[in-house]
C-alpha cells in the first residue's frame, strides 16, 4: 500500500497559508477544506482556493460539517443531501469523494450512518465519514451498522483521528497505523496530527486509492 501526506485546514487557503505549509512542512499533496462557512468555525471553501490549490498540483479533498449531531436514518440522508449540494454549487466532479465530519462529542447511532451511505450511494459522489474511532459513539455504531447492511462497509471510506503523535514534517510522517474500527472497514485515512502552533493546519496521511478519489 502506498500513502500520500497532505494536510487540512478550516481556514482558508490563501497564498501565505500556502507557503507557510511549503516552507515548514513540505509539499502537500492534497488540502482537506470544508464546503460551508459556519461562523467561528471554518471557512466555506471558495473557487478562488480550489484554484490555487489546483494550480499547485494538490489536490482538494471536501469536508461537510455544517451539522452537530448525527442520529437516526433521515438525518443521515439529509447530510448526504446537503453534501451533495454544496459539493455540486462548487463544480466538484462526479466520482469524488466527500466526508462527513462527525466529531468524537456528536451523538451517533447506526441508523445515522446507513442513511449518510444510501443516499450518497445513489449520488455522483463517494461517501466518506472523518471520525474518532477511539473517543465516543462512532466505533459501535460504525460496526451495526455493517452488520445490519455490509454495503455500508464495501462503500464508505473512513479517515481516523486516532492515534495522534502529532504534526509533523511531511519528510518525518509516521509509519501508516490509523486506529480502526473492531470489524470490516476502509480505514483510508488518518489525521495523525491536529492544531500546528507554526502554521493552522493538521497533518494527514491517506492511501493512493482514497487520493485516486479525491479533486
Amino acid at each position: 500500500m502506498s500513502v500520500v501526506w497532505g494536510v487540512d485546514s478550516s481556514a482558508k487557503v490563501t497564498k501565505d497559508l500556502y507557503d507557510c505549509v511549503l516552507k515548514n512542512f513540505g509539499k502537500p499533496d492534497y488540502w482537506g477544506r470544508y464546503l460551508t462557512t459556519i461562523p467561528n468555525v471554518s471557512d466555506g471553501l471558495s473557487k478562488q482556493e480550489v484554484q490555487l490549490l489546483h494550480n499547485s498540483e494538490t489536490k482538494v479533498l471536501p469536508i461537510y460539517n455544517n451539522f452537530r449531531e448525527a442520529v437516526g436514518y433521515d438525518k443521515g440522508r439529509v447530510v448526504a443531501q446537503n453534501s451533495i449540494y454544496n459539493a455540486n454549487l462548487l463544480g466538484i466532479p462526479k466520482g469524488t469523494i466527500v466526508f462527513a465530519n462527525v466529531e468524537k462529542f456528536f451523538k451517533v447511532d447506526e441508523a445515522w450512518i446507513r442513511g449518510f451511505v444510501d443516499r450518497m450511494y445513489t449520488s455522483d459522489y463517494k461517501p466518506g465519514i472523518y471520525h474518532d474511532p477511539v473517543n465516543g459513539d462512532f466505533g459501535a455504531a460504525y460496526c451495526t451498522a455493517v452488520s445490519n447492511d455490509i454495503r455500508v462497509a464495501d462503500q464508505l471510506v473512513l479517515w481516523s483521528a486516532e492515534p495522534e503523535p502529532g504534526t509533523t514534517r511531511r519528510r518525518n510522517a509516521p509509519s501508516y497505523k490509523p486506529t480502526k474500527p473492531p470489524c470490516k472497514a476502509n480505514v483510508w485515512g488518518w489525521q495523525y496530527g491536529r492544531d500546528s502552533a507554526t502554521c493552522p493546519i493538521d497533518t494527514n496521511l491517506i492511501d493512493s486509492r482514497l487520493y485516486d478519489m479525491l479533486w
